[in-house]
């Protein structure tokens, strides 16, 4: 790759981090709204938690979409439509007190928004825009960029919404995204490996090849684990560990540490990617994670304890994902990556849901945790399991059939 092709290359990574850091940022602030809205709004804190749950489920339906849309466009005009959803969403709950505000703005358009600005069009066009030895890398770089939003974001909005209320806090994130929303412009290079055109399929044969590939199955069902170990943990930690006798501020202080520990891993993890087997990197990330959360789980809860176990969460955080799309690319190339990738990521969220809904109905039916965080470390396992068998040979890599001789 030459001097300017390097520098457009550079550009599109710091391009999909600075997108990633913003959408993903906001959306790691939202807890700081549950009580806020609550009292100032009137509304049922069971009503905004649920409108904060329903972005997980339209985020993973809308994935597919959103990738297909940025494989056949671009990533810069669904990036630009994607920010300004995002933004609607948060100013509609800003300036409406209304159920239908809090379910459309919330859920529907913020779920819609952030999946045309994360990982499904960052990573498909990251993997398109720079080489293929450089593509984990990238990835990695781009997704520590979710959690360098988490350290920036967070504090600025709850410190808007101390001095100014939750009205202009809100408001604000929605400013920092319209502006984050001309940044696809610099995802849109050419390819720096084009595919050959015999090697690309349709849209609709590319979609069934896959659904019909073992390594494709394996990698989806795997990745549901991640969304349900992630979700449960980050929304249930905070809870276990005051019943447990913890601080009030000993959840805050674990979240932000994984958030922190989260930049490492996820760079460390596309790193690895690039120098080893990307489903062998997962089958043991899947491990260590099953492992760290058993360990956790008896282990004594101090302070220590749990510092320990936040920088080992935030090491194996969002490393999946760099991991997942760049083996999808392997897999099938990079034509089709954003719907691919869409496709396998709302296995994710379909676990991000019922990782957040069992937490609280296993609560509330048995006064206990316990359940959950052995489901929890068990997943792991089985992820594991799915993941060391894929064979990650490229499709048009695969033997070709044998023909028959003419006679």
């Amino acid at each position: 790759m030459n001097a300017a092709g390097r520098m457009g290359a550079t550009a599109a990574i710091v391009a999909g981090g600075a997108i990633m850091s913003v959408a993903m940022g906001a959306r790691q602030s939202f807890g700081l709204y549950l009580e806020p809205l609550a009292q100032g709004y009137g509304q049922p804190l069971g009503l905004i938690a649920f409108a904060i749950a329903l972005h997980n489920l339209a985020w993973g339906f809308a994935q597919p979409f959103a990738g297909a849309a940025a494989d056949r466009l671009g990533p810069a005009p669904v990036v630009a439509a994607g920010a300004v959803l995002y933004a609607s969403g948060l100013a509609l709950v800003a300036l409406s007190a209304t159920t239908a505000a809090l379910l459309i703005g919330m859920g529907l358009l913020v779920g819609i928004g952030i999946s045309c600005t994360t990982f499904g069009v960052v990573m498909a066009a990251l993997g398109r825009a720079v080489a293929p030895e450089r593509r984990s890398m990238a990835m990695g770089l781009a997704s520590a960029g979710g959690s360098l939003g988490q350290a920036l974001f967070v504090p600025l909005a709850q410190g808007v919404s101390l001095h100014a209320g939750t009205a202009a806090s809100l408001l604000t994130l929605a400013a920092c995204l319209l502006l984050a929303a001309p940044l696809g412009l610099l995802l849109s290079r050419p390819p720096a490996a084009p595919a050959a055109a015999a090697a690309e399929l349709p849209w609709r044969p590319a979609v069934r090849e896959a659904m019909r590939h073992r390594g494709f199955r394996l990698l989806t069902l795997g990745f549901f684990t991640c969304g349900f170990q992630l979700a449960f943990i980050g929304t249930h930690l905070p809870a276990y560990l005051m019943l447990c006798g913890l601080p009030s501020g000993a959840g805050a202080m674990a979240l932000a540490v994984i958030g922190l520990f989260n930049m490492i891993g996820s760079w460390a993890c596309g790193w690895l990617g690039g120098r080893l087997p990307q489903q062998q990197v997962l089958g043991w990330l899947y491990l260590l994670r099953g492992a760290a959360i058993l360990l956790f789980f008896l282990a004594p809860k101090t302070s220590g304890v749990v510092f320990i176990f936040a920088a080992a969460m935030g090491l194996m955080w969002l490393g999946t994902v760099p991991l997942t799309s760049a083996l999808v690319a392997t897999l099938f190339g990079v034509r089709h990556l954003g719907m691919l990738f869409g496709l396998c990521f709302l296995s994710h969220q379909l676990g991000s849901f019922v990782g957040s809904w069992s937490g609280g109905l296993v609560f509330n039916l048995t006064g206990s945790y316990a359940l959950v965080w052995m489901a929890t470390a068990l997943a792991g396992v089985v992820a594991a399991a799915l993941h060391f068998p894929i064979d990650a040979r490229p499709r048009h890599a695969a033997p070709l059939p044998v023909m028959a001789r003419k006679p």
